[in-house]
């Protein structure tokens, strides 16, 4: 079964941009989905951004559109989340997620099989 494993994640002041990737390990991301999500200090896992590895389809949260851009690279069986203009509320654990979602579903946790560990991301001055 594939298994994701996040890098990236780091310390960085507001305004600053930082490049997360989530690679496919044990397997291939061939014919599945797959989402970006964060959990903030005491508060509940929310779903940042989706991709379609097949067609590269992308939707993001209102909280990030315009700022986050996720892509694929089908080469290296990667998937990226670039961060720009990042502020102190993006802080968090970013987790990558790979499931088979229907359109309707794709930002619920609960449509997505594998989970990697996670990757600290802090914003702050």
């Amino acid at each position: 079964q594939v298994q994701p494993v996040e890098t990236g994640g780091g310390l960085v002041q507001p305004g600053d941009s930082l490049t997360l990737s989530c690679a496919a390990t044990g397997g291939t991301f061939s014919g599945y989905k797959l989402a970006w999500f964060r959990q903030a200090p005491g508060k509940d896992r929310e779903f940042v951004s989706y991709i379609n590895w097949s067609d590269g389809r992308t939707y993001y949260s209102d909280s990030v559109k315009g700022r986050f851009t996720t892509s694929r690279e089908k080469t290296k069986n990667t998937m990226n989340l670039r961060m720009e203009s990042l502020k102190p509320e993006d802080t968090a654990v970013y987790f990558c997620a790979v499931g088979r979602p229907i359109l309707s579903s794709l930002r619920y946790e609960s449509s997505y099989y594998y989970w990697g560990q996670g990757t600290q991301v802090t914003v702050s001055s």
